[in-house]
Parts: C-alpha cells; sequence; structure tokens
C-alpha cells in the first residue's frame, strides 16, 4: 500500500499510528462514501419516482462498476467483527449512522428503528448473497418482493409502533372485510 502510495511503511505507520488505526479509517470513508452516494441518489431522484430508495440503492451498488467497492467494504467489516476489541467504536458507529440515514429516506409511515434494522439486514444478507453467486436477478427480484411486502403491511398497519403489542408477534390483528 505504501509504495502505491508513493511513501513508506513507516510514515503510514506514524500517520495512522497501528494497522487497526488504518483500516479503521479505510471503513470510515468507505462507509461515507457510500453514504454520500445514497444521499445524493435520493436527493437527484423526482419526488414522483415511485423507486423506493432501497431499491435505488440495491441497484447502484449492485452494479458491476460499484461492486468491488462494496465488496471491500464487507471484507473489511468481516475483519473487523474478528478483533472487535481494536474495532468495536467503529463498528457501533457505522451501524449507527446506517441507521440514521436508513430513517431519513423512510416515509413518516414506516419511520421504524426497527423496520429500518430490518431494511438494513435485508441488503446486506442479498449483497452478500450477490458477492456469493453473481445471481443479480432473483436477488433484485427478491428485493422487489421485500419491498411490496413491508408497504403491504404498512398499508395494512400491520406494522406496530416501537413498544406496541397487539396480537401474536406485536403485529394488530387483521381487520375484517
Amino acid at each position: 500500500m505504501a509504495a502505491e502510495l508513493g511513501t513508506s511503511a513507516r510514515i503510514l505507520m506514524f500517520h495512522f499510528k497501528s494497522k487497526e488505526g488504518l483500516l479503521q479509517e479505510l471503513m470510515g470513508e468507505l462507509n461515507l462514501r457510500l453514504r454520500l452516494s445514497l444521499e445524493a441518489m435520493v436527493k437527484s431522484a423526482p419526488r414522483s419516482l415511485s423507486v423506493a430508495p432501497l431499491k435505488r440503492f440495491w441497484l447502484w451498488a449492485s452494479a458491476e462498476e460499484n461492486l468491488p467497492l462494496l465488496r471491500l467494504l464487507y471484507e473489511v467489516q468481516i475483519i473487523a467483527l474478528q478483533n472487535p476489541a481494536a474495532y468495536a467504536v467503529y463498528l457501533k458507529k457505522a451501524s449507527s449512522d446506517w441507521q440514521k440515514i436508513a430513517l431519513q429516506l423512510m416515509s413518516e409511515s414506516l419511520k421504524r428503528p426497527t423496520l429500518a434494522t430490518l431494511c438494513i439486514a435485508v441488503f446486506d444478507g442479498l449483497m452478500l448473497e450477490l458477492m456469493a453467486t453473481g445471481e443479480r436477478a432473483r436477488l433484485t427480484q427478491a428485493l422487489d418482493d421485500f419491498i411490496r411486502l413491508v408497504r403491504r403491511t404498512a398499508a395494512t398497519r400491520e406494522i406496530p409502533t416501537t413498544g406496541e403489542r397487539k396480537g401474536v408477534a406485536g403485529l394488530k390483528p387483521r381487520r375484517r372485510r
């Protein structure tokens, strides 16, 4: 890395203090770039566009030219997970940052921390599956199904607010038609 940057390993170690410090900076920068890309994508989309922000981000992230950046981010995250003592602060901040942006992008009828967490988890799972299988069409369809399910559930008001406990598994009972 030092040679690619035209410097020495000693200078890198002086600046970042440790390999872990360098990795944390790299992870922070990757997360920041991804979040800024998502925010820019959402801001530039016409309000009339009916494509969910999660789907737009998926289409951008799963594109051949962007997939290497996502792959690097997930690989570095896995390295960080193997050493939580060194990376706990980074991991917690990254999770919190993604949670905040997910909540900002959600419509008022869906805006719940638990649903934001679920959306992030679905995206992560689909992205890891894409990296493992390359089956973009199947995984995009799975994301479409998830978005339809969430929209349908929100339309029938079956998503409970935080702390609300009604019916089985915290869902409101269906209204009879």
